[in-house]
């Protein structure tokens, strides 16, 4: 990185930023309370309130949000008429899954090869750190050029929508001239990128009921109704044979025409195994970026330890469905329902419930922020361009701000690069990125206010 006073500012605050990170980490934070204490969530929404107010934020507040859980909202003024930039990280987690499979303690910051892991580490509690970082330079530097709001979510690995229905309710709170999301990431370590899609998703719980209670396999299989082998033949008809989603009435032959993402660097950020093939049609970004994808994120059947050899009486899975740009997620909702209802077998009862949504977005990358932070990126990571590219993930909040502010410019940025492994075991952040990324969004601000 060339040397200017920022990057130097930003360098320096590293060590408080890593003792920083840690303390954030630590808290098991994840917005489920049937899986984890709420007493977590609710330490770490105070830590981060704490924080903003030793940054000299003002109106500093615990917002209540609908879906039982806090977002944290600081206001941080600047010189007078200037312009208003939103800021935005969440604080909740993902679980941790398997925690034998971490190789140091997931909600403890630990430094391995050159990385810092941790659950939220880059997913998304890094990103508030890289908005403390980015603002602490420019107190050093002359001075914060724009007014600053900070909303910091609690349930946005959850989908369960709290802080999308808080700002509708109050719609002047997270008003702005610009937002920028620090909940993405770039396509690769040192490549600075700007996420201009993100697919919308939706989530369903399914239950197939077959029989009043379990029958013994041997004296009752071949004739009854195994609800757990029909929810296997309803979950199959949700993919074609070379893995493409396919949900009767749901469109999925888009095409990206943005950054390409070659199978061979797929694979090894996804870490396929060899001889597996990759799923799907198209363009690996066609299929990530363009099209819907759907996912069998659990099933409930019993173990293979323990199992009895027995006909299911009952079966339930939850399904995640992500949709592009320019496919409702509500219309998806009801095809994924349609569909799993028409591919029922054997007459089994089947109901379905809807319990996550969100829509795409689609950012206007004609905007003079983005003019801005390409410039902040051209310094912040010398002889690179700023790339543009999409995000298979879903920020319901960004819809939901592009709605009530539409002459706001919304730009995404973050830590969440394919080494990440965000939502994974051994989730890490890279320091050179988190400090990198600082820097841009400092020079970024100040630039936005000038231009």
């Amino acid at each position: 990185m060339s040397s200017n006073p920022v990057a130097e500012t930003v360098a320096s605050l590293m060590p408080r930023a890593k003792e920083e990170l840690t303390e954030l980490v630590a808290f098991a934070s994840v917005a489920d309370f049937a899986q984890f204490p709420k007493s977590e969530s609710e330490a770490a929404a105070r830590w981060i309130t704490d924080a903003l107010t030793a940054e000299g934020f003002v109106d500093v507040a615990l917002l209540d949000t609908p879906d039982g859980t806090q977002s944290v909202y600081g206001y941080l003024p600047g010189p007078e008429g200037a312009k208003t930039v939103l800021l935005y990280a969440h604080y909740d987690v993902q679980p941790p899954l398997d925690e034998a499979g971490w190789t140091t303690p997931p909600f403890e910051l630990t430094e391995r090869d050159g990385r810092w892991y941790g659950r939220g580490s880059a997913d998304c509690k890094g990103g508030f750190i890289m908005h403390l970082l980015a603002l602490r330079a420019l107190k050093a530097n002359g001075g914060v050029p724009v007014n600053v709001k900070m909303i910091v979510e609690g349930s946005e690995e959850q989908g369960t929508g709290g802080l999308e229905r808080y700002a509708e309710q109050h719609p002047d709170l997270l008003q702005a001239d610009t937002v920028v999301i620090g909940d993405a990431g770039n396509f690769r370590v040192g490549l600075p990128t700007v996420t201009t899609i993100l697919r919308g998703m939706t989530m369903i719980r399914v239950q197939i009921d077959t029989l009043e209670g379990n029958l013994h396999s041997g004296q009752f299989g071949g004739a009854a109704p195994d609800a757990l082998a029909a929810l296997i033949r309803v979950l199959d008809s949700l993919r074609a044979a070379d893995g493409s989603t396919t949900v009767d009435g749901l469109d999925a032959s888009a095409t990206w025409d943005g950054l390409e993402y070659s199978e061979e660097q797929f694979r090894a950020d996804a870490r396929v195994l060899d001889g597996v093939r990759l799923t799907g049609g198209g363009s690996v970004a066609d299929r990530l970026w363009a099209r819907p994808a759907v996912t069998v994120l659990g099933i409930d059947c019993p173990p293979v330890v323990g199992a009895t050899p027995s006909v299911q009486s009952t079966a339930r899975a939850l399904i995640s469905l992500r949709v592009p740009p320019g496919v409702d997620a509500a219309e998806a909702t009801k095809l994924l329902q349609a569909h799993v209802e028409a591919h029922t077998p054997w007459g089994a009862r089947v109901t379905t419930e809807q319990v996550g949504q969100g829509q795409a977005f689609r950012a206007d990358t004609s905007s003079p922020a983005y003019q801005a932070m390409a410039d902040a990126m051209a310094v912040a990571y010398p002889g690179e361009t700023m790339q543009y590219a999409g995000q298979g993930g879903s920020i319901p909040l960004c819809n939901t701000l592009a709605g009530l502010y539409p002459r706001a410019e919304i730009l995404l940025i973050g830590l969440s690069e394919p080494e990440a492994q965000i939502h994974a075991v051994n989730e890490s952040v890279s320091p050179e990125e988190l400090e990198r990324l600082s820097v841009a969004e400092a020079l970024f601000l100040r630039n936005y206010a000038a231009s």
